[in-house]
């Protein structure tokens, strides 16, 4: 019953009159409930481009401008929401009072729901693990646990779902190592991590808000046995050295070590499989592109840029004005939510010419938002995009004759974007392929 009544004043209501505001040709509902525009936003992108750099809907305000975004992005007048936050106040009510105490994604001491000073101490604290060194030696195990995955693959058939078992299994694994979790647990985290993708998402039906409070609280419960062995028996992996971290003599309490530890899991993995499926998708309807990384693979860096420009795994993030603001000439009161698009300001045409146009050369592909931007850009970028570059490059290069195997299923969710499944045939291994 109180799980009932926190999805009505989260999500049900919410649900309701998003999808009567969409019917209603509100165009920021439309991007939350209106399937066809989440399928292709393109045309309620342009719509919100050509009313304004910022426009005032019926649940907020929006930008897909890019240079609106990233300033956005860096602004002291806007804070990072938190669960719950944009709700009106009686709901905001129910909502906190009937919520689970399992950690989640937009709930402090998370990254995503924090602003300085914690979220200065809780970044020092992570980045003092994952430096630049610590990334550099990640990319050649990465290459390792591709070349393993693919050796997997040529012992079945021809036809497979390239997402379940190569996009999805490669991100999880490097995280896993990365962070010191065994071996039998981790398709556990990914079906952590798949049931509680929707968690940012607004205005979820009852059986997805279902499935993602079993799915946080089950990955709450793993995580905090995981972070107790390794406290009992730390190894050499990251994990272990973030539980022994300390700024200025102070480490993270249990609470802020599950969130931190939980989120960087989570981000780790999911946004990576969801780029990994979209680059895939992205070459086999262009194999012009295709022929380009072939000829030339110095390109491989611009195109996976390229890539996440034109399917960034997040599709949007918001704020919440601190105080009273005027915004691009719109006032903006104090707790009002802004909606940043990084998917629509990723295909600003001020900024990227024909910007629907897929081109692995792009020479300013890295203007990309797609990462987020200022305090809060995303800590493991550089992973991301080397866990990209090396696993496509080398997924095609062993299978050059790679091709799709039917209509593939793009994944159920308004903020994370990608694919659920996606088959493919993989040809001719390029060690049996004739000459090129």
């Amino acid at each position: 019953m109180k799980a009932r009544i926190r999805w009505i004043a989260a999500h049900g209501i919410v649900r309701y009159g998003a999808q009567k505001a969409a019917k209603a040709g509100d165009m920021q509902a439309m991007l939350v409930a209106d399937p066809a525009t989440r399928a292709n936003p393109r045309q309620v992108f342009e719509r919100i481009r050509a009313a304004g750099p910022l426009v005032k809907t019926r649940i907020s305000n929006i930008s897909v401008n890019h240079r609106v975004v990233h300033e956005l992005l860096r602004s002291d007048d806007l804070r990072v929401t938190e669960l719950g936050a944009n709700l009106p106040g009686p709901l905001r009510f129910v909502e906190n009072r009937t919520r689970s105490k399992a950690l989640h994604p937009l709930k402090p001491p998370s990254l995503l729901s924090v602003e300085p000073p914690e979220h200065t101490r809780y970044r020092k604290l992570v980045s003092s693990v994952f430096t630049p060194r610590a990334v550099a030696k990640m990319r050649e195990m990465v290459q390792e646990k591709a070349d393993s995955l693919l050796d997997d693959l040529t012992r079945g058939g021809r036809e497979v779902d390239i997402v379940h078992a190569y996009c999805a299994q490669l991100p999880v694994a490097v995280i896993s190592t990365i962070l010191g979790v065994p071996d039998e647990d981790r398709q556990k985290v990914l079906e952590f991590g798949e049931m509680a993708a929707p968690s940012l998402d607004i205005g979820l039906s009852w059986e997805q808000f279902q499935r993602v409070e079993k799915g946080l609280e089950q990955f709450d419960a793993w995580l905090a046995d995981h972070l107790a062995e390794l406290r009992r028996n730390p190894g050499d992996d990251l994990m272990s050295q973030l539980i022994k971290a300390k700024e200025d003599g102070v480490g993270l309490n249990d609470e802020e070590l599950r969130a931190t530890a939980g989120l960087v899991l989570a981000a780790g993995f999911e946004t990576t499989v969801n780029l990994l499926g979209s680059g895939i998708a992205l070459l086999l309807e262009h194999p012009d592109q295709l022929t380009v990384l072939q000829e030339d693979p110095a390109h491989w860096v611009s195109a996976v840029d390229e890539m996440l420009r034109l399917e960034s795994p997040v599709q949007l993030t918001a704020r919440l004005a601190k105080h009273d603001v005027t915004i691009e000439g719109i006032p903006i009161a104090k707790g009002a939510l802004v909606v940043l698009v990084l998917a629509g300001a990723n295909r600003d045409p001020e900024v990227f010419e024909d910007p629907y146009r897929f081109d692995v050369t792009r020479a300013n592909a890295n203007k990309h938002l797609s990462f987020s931007g200022g305090r809060h850009y995303c800590l493991g970028a550089s992973l991301a995009k080397a866990e990209t570059e090396v696993g496509l490059k080398t997924l095609f290069d062993r299978f050059p004759h790679l091709q799709s195997a039917g209509e593939g299923i793009r994944r159920d969710t308004r903020v994370l974007h990608g694919w659920a499944s996606l088959p493919v045939d993989l040809g001719q291994p390029a060690s049996t392929s004739a000459p090129r």
